[in-house]
């Protein structure tokens, strides 16, 4: 039994790339996952593309007009499906990455808007999920924080590809760590006053 009252040490950094954003619908495409330690370091990485059924994939591409903006990443998925892993394969590596890394410890995820992430994990990989602590350090809590509180906008970057989407992910949380360094006398106020 895992304890989930653990002090995390390291973070689980996992980006998937899908055909949409249903989890009850669409299905996942590619998966990157970084494990770094607090101050970002890697300790380990992951990745792979996931195989499914090409029928399906045009189904939910089409039914998604966003992938009009990404021809290339829509083109390179469909190209290369009958060579990707089967999923099953994918979890378990990804479970024997988690193993190996945490040990007992639960997984913490992190990413951008990382809880949709998890709705895919749960759907497509149970097993995985039961390896995951159920808090996650979302960045896109960070984003709408520094926006409303401080106006600190930070220019992202999208390419839509799971390794690529964790380094931005990993550089704009960096981003606000470093503007509260810089901020010290301010942001402390900030914190003080919500705090009471």
């Amino acid at each position: 039994m895992m304890d989930k009252n653990q002090k995390p040490t390291k973070l689980l950094w996992i980006d998937l790339e899908m055909t949409g954003l249903d989890s009850a619908k669409d299905v996942i495409l590619e998966v990157a996952a970084e494990i770094t330690d607090f101050d970002f370091h890697t300790i380990a990485s992951y990745e792979s593309r996931v195989k499914q059924k090409k029928e399906l994939v045009l189904e939910r591409m089409q039914k998604n007009i966003w992938w009009a903006d990404f021809p290339e990443n829509r083109d390179d998925f469909l190209e290369k499906l009958d060579s990707s892993k089967p999923s099953d394969v994918v979890e378990s590596e990804l479970i024997a990455l988690v193993e190996q890394q945490f040990g007992s410890e639960p997984a913490v995820l992190a990413g951008n808007s990382i809880h949709n992430d998890r709705l895919f994990i749960k759907s497509a990989w149970p097993a995985l999920d039961l390896k995951l602590h159920y808090r996650m350090l979302d960045v896109s809590a960070w984003k709408v924080f520094m926006q409303g509180r401080f106006n600190v906008e930070y220019d992202k970057i999208n390419v839509h590809r799971a390794f690529d989407d964790i380094q931005a992910s990993i550089a704009e949380l960096q981003y606000y760590l470093d503007w509260f360094e810089k901020h010290q006398t301010k942001s402390a106020t900030t914190v003080t006053s919500l705090s009471k």
